[in-house]
């Protein structure tokens, strides 16, 4: 059996620092605007039913990336095997990830669905050992470990709705556990379009690894969509949703894949997995400034703690004296 090296990753593979830099902030906005779109896309969810937002969502993402379809000048052509891992991108990363977050998130509490999602960097780091055969530095490990102990302690002090969650399950299994091991689930599925993403950018560029996983989104949830938009009448939403709508679809299916497929060129997947911790910092930010919502001195402490993870990941490591 392969035992881990940690190893600083700056050392084994030499990053030019402005591209390292260019990088982190690709993959710090992607992050950002991920959590963004959630927190604003709550009006959203009230006034379109999932599938055909979902639908919707990839529809105008389609529009908007059609000309990245095209084969740049230059690229190799794409592989049988390419092609099962740009599937498995989508799959994986936009279909199975959302069906298992929205149900395990019904079962469970908003308490426990974040602490299990506070895994995400870890899960990210030994799918990247396993598969890609990453090395890990010890300052990576320790921003993984930061990163998973903030988002964890900003979960727990999160106010619960007080409506009473159904205990019964079936198989006898308790809703609770198996919405939590659904969440899991969809930790899985986002750690491993980390992962998969970092296998496509060594082959193809960004705005086509963009335009093709969500080609394959679109197809995937057509069916869902057309059965949701049968009986939906369009004509009750307003102009502020559909501009919201433009703007969530352009956000989900566009900005934030491309800047994470441009990040993943140059970082490594187990790296680029502790910036998940600015989805919720960001998320939380929008609901302070936009929303009225506050944080508790404990929740500050937590985001502090998660993003001196993000600091220890990212700076870069001192190479040893050669002889």
């Amino acid at each position: 059996m392969i035992q881990p090296t940690f190893e600083p990753a700056d050392l084994v593979n030499p990053i030019p620092p402005l591209n390292r830099w260019w990088a982190y902030a690709c993959l710090a906005l992607s992050m950002s605007l991920v959590g963004s779109y959630v927190a604003l896309s709550k009006p959203l969810v009230l006034v379109f039913p999932i599938f055909l937002l979902a639908w919707l969502r990839f529809g105008i993402g389609g529009l908007a990336m059609l000309r990245w379809l095209k084969k740049p000048p230059g690229e190799p052509p794409i592989t049988p095997h390419t092609r099962g891992l740009l599937f498995l991108e989508s799959f994986l990363g936009n279909f199975l990830f959302s069906i298992c977050m929205l149900f395990g998130v019904s079962m469970t509490t908003a308490v426990a669905a974040g602490v299990v999602m506070s895994s995400i960097p870890a899960v990210v780091a030994v799918l990247s050992w396993i598969f890609l055969r990453e090395r890990i530095g010890w300052r990576s490990a320790a921003g993984i470990a930061c990163a998973a102990l903030g988002i964890g302690l900003f979960s727990l002090q999160k106010v619960d709705t007080g409506v009473a969650v159904d205990s019964s399950g079936p198989l006898g299994i308790s809703r609770a556990l198996l919405g939590n091991l659904l969440v899991f689930a969809a930790v899985v599925c986002e750690a491993s379009y980390v992962v998969i993403g970092k296998r496509l950018t060594e082959g193809l560029g960004p705005k086509r690894i963009s335009a093709i996983i969500n080609l394959w989104g679109f197809a995937l949830v057509t069916p869902f969509g057309l059965w949701a938009a049968w009986s939906f009448d369009f004509g009750t939403v307003s102009l502020p949703i559909w501009t919201l709508l433009v703007f969530y679809a352009l956000a989900a299916s566009v900005w934030t894949v491309w800047l994470w497929m441009t990040g993943l060129k140059t970082v490594p997947a187990s790296q680029a997995g502790v910036f998940t911790v600015m989805l919720p910092v960001s998320a939380a930010a929008i609901g302070v400034l936009f929303m009225g919502e506050r944080l508790t001195s404990l929740q500050v402490v937590a985001f502090g703690i998660a993003l001196l993870g993000l600091v220890l990941a990212t700076l870069p490591q001192r190479r040893p004296a050669q002889a």
